[in-house]
């Protein structure tokens, strides 16, 4: 692999495999202290060890590459919580209007077909192409033209001005 050179690591070392066994026991004790799902260590160790390949001519200080790395390790994890984050978020939606249109008798779908006809026709349409007709999100940006973070977030609005409107329903009766 030829990572490293004598000059590249610190003299309590003697090899670089010694160097890399080091540097691999401290990127994984950081993951595994962030992650929220240990599962994802090794995952996440393996996707820093790629950064870490392809950013190594960004190292200014040799030695200061296991600091390196483990804040590399460190972002990585971050991130794969973030994403998990919104996985979990994503599913539970998805679950809930599943089970709404699936358990929905023909009265409920006019009542949710009344809920969508009060939203702006942009909202509406981004909604049904979500979770009607099943597109992605880049999909959805793609048809639109529209950036695809547009998408996200007017998505993730019109979801939240549906159930406001769901509450204030079920408040009214």
């Amino acid at each position: 692999m030829n990572f490293l050179r004598d000059s590249d690591y610190p003299e309590t070392f003697r090899s670089e495999d010694e160097v890399l066994g080091e540097l691999y026991s401290q990127m994984l004790k950081v993951v595994r202290h962030k992650l929220w799902h240990k599962n994802d260590a090794g995952d996440v160790v393996q996707e820093a060890w790629v950064r870490i390949l392809e950013k190594k001519s960004t190292l200014r200080h040799k030695d200061k590459l296991i600091p390196w790395a483990k804040a590399i390790a460190s972002n990585l994890a971050s991130n794969a919580n973030r994403a998990r984050r919104h996985e979990r978020i994503y599913d539970h939606l998805e679950d809930e209007f599943a089970g709404l249109t699936s358990v929905f008798e023909p009265e409920s779908m006019m009542e949710l077909s009344d809920l969508l006809g009060r939203l702006d026709p942009v909202t509406r349409t981004l909604l049904l192409y979500k979770f009607y007709y099943g597109l992605k999100d880049n999909e959805i940006a793609t048809a639109l033209q529209l950036p695809v973070g547009t998408v996200k977030a007017r998505i993730h609005r019109g979801k939240a001005k549906l159930k406001t409107q769901v509450k204030d329903e079920e408040q009214h009766t």
